[in-house]
């Protein structure tokens, strides 16, 4: 069977350096808040250029200690809107609505999976007061326009970067566009820890020891709790793990290029659609390659007896989850269409050319 991802195979690489480091934490005898997340801080900060990064426990937490801190400024309350894509993983929006922010649903693109920035504009009202793009599947969703319209608006541009860590638009990496970024590190992640963690960036110093102090039990000194905070710390030992694969990310980054570049060349089923290939001021990174068919669930099973695992990134859109049943009665074409036609293709940097090869044959050999 050939894995969708093989996170296993992954971490075997390093895992001389990953024990290694995790002997360090063991016998250091500091387990929370110590050198080793310190060090990964830095490291990210440095790697995407941002004055600081919070390590947090997961990227849900990211995004919703981001919010929570614009709150505590001042800069938001309780009703405002956020402008969100429509077709994006739940967590997104959960963030928003924990922190009793509306989120205002907008489809995306039908070949890009991202937002449609075409349609930013004409949901603006008096309460909106932030735009939360998500780096869907690892590509980039920025425009110059796109900055325009918030600062002719004066909303915040926060970046979902969970899917798209190493990515870039005109030489600044996804993470640094915007006011503010989350990050996940969920293990299948392009930058993968080895169980659940998070992070947040930005360049605001105001707003960095907001979210440090709220992810710390509301606490900037021990013992004196400023904000009614939370306990979302990174650990330090996957801190560890992932300041160790964080040297890997450009090389594993560009290596899923090239499995997507074969696979962007060498499909060639009419009953296929392609992800959009790369703008030239694009560079994607490709957590996952995601086609569109109209007999997905043929398709998936086609492969499976065949031995290709596939999986559907994400069979049911969150205005149509139960947890938002008071969505359910809205209708998003475009949205309804994607996560009824999307499937996932596997994509990793331990994939090898027999195996995309064999993907790629198969696909074109399937018929309806």
């Amino acid at each position: 069977m050939i894995k969708f991802l093989d996170i296993q195979e992954i971490n075997q690489q390093y895992s001389d350096d990953l024990k290694k480091v995790a002997s360090e934490v063991i016998d250091s005898g500091w387990y929370i808040l110590g050198k080793k997340v310190q060090k990964f801080e830095n490291s990210l900060a440095s790697y995407i250029k941002v004055d600081h990064v919070i390590g947090v426990a997961n990227g849900l937490d990211a995004l919703r200690l981001i919010l929570r801190g614009y709150i505590e400024m001042g800069v938001m309350k309780e009703g405002d809107e956020i402008i969100v894509p429509a077709n994006t993983y739940i967590a997104s929006i959960l963030s928003i609505t924990e922190n009793k922010l509306v989120p205002v649903l907008v489809e995306p693109e039908q070949h890009s999976n991202n937002l449609d920035l075409n349609k930013i504009e004409d949901v603006i009202g008096p309460r909106t007061k932030a735009i939360m793009v998500v780096h869907l599947f690892g590509c980039v969703c920025w425009s110059e326009e796109l900055g325009r319209i918030a600062q002719k608006n004066n909303l915040k541009i926060i970046e979902d970067n969970a899917q798209a860590v190493g990515a870039s638009w005109k030489g600044t990496k996804t993470g640094a566009l915007g006011d503010a970024a989350g990050f996940s590190f969920y293990p299948g992640k392009n930058l993968g820890a080895l169980g659940d963690a998070g992070a947040v960036a930005t360049k605001d110093e105001s707003l960095a020891e907001t979210v440090r102090a709220m992810a710390n039990y509301g606490s900037h000194r021990k013992y004196e709790n400023i904000y009614k905070g939370i306990n979302s710390r990174l650990d330090e030992i996957q801190a560890a793990f992932l300041a160790v694969k964080l040297k890997y990310l450009d090389f594993e980054n560009e290596y899923r290029r090239g499995v997507v570049k074969q696979y962007l060349e060498q499909i060639e089923n009419p009953h296929i659609v392609l992800p959009s290939s790369p703008q030239d001021d694009q560079e994607h990174v490709w957590h996952l390659f995601v086609i569109q068919t109209q007999k997905r669930d043929y398709l998936q099973h086609y492969l499976e007896k065949r031995g290709i695992q596939t999986l559907v990134h994400y069979p049911i859109p969150p205005h149509k989850q139960l947890a938002f049943r008071e969505w359910n009665h809205l209708n998003f074409p475009v949205t309804e269409k994607m996560h009824e036609t999307n499937l996932s293709l596997p994509l990793g940097p331990t994939l090898d050319n027999s195996e995309v090869s064999k993907i790629i044959n198969c696909l074109n050999e399937f018929s309806i």
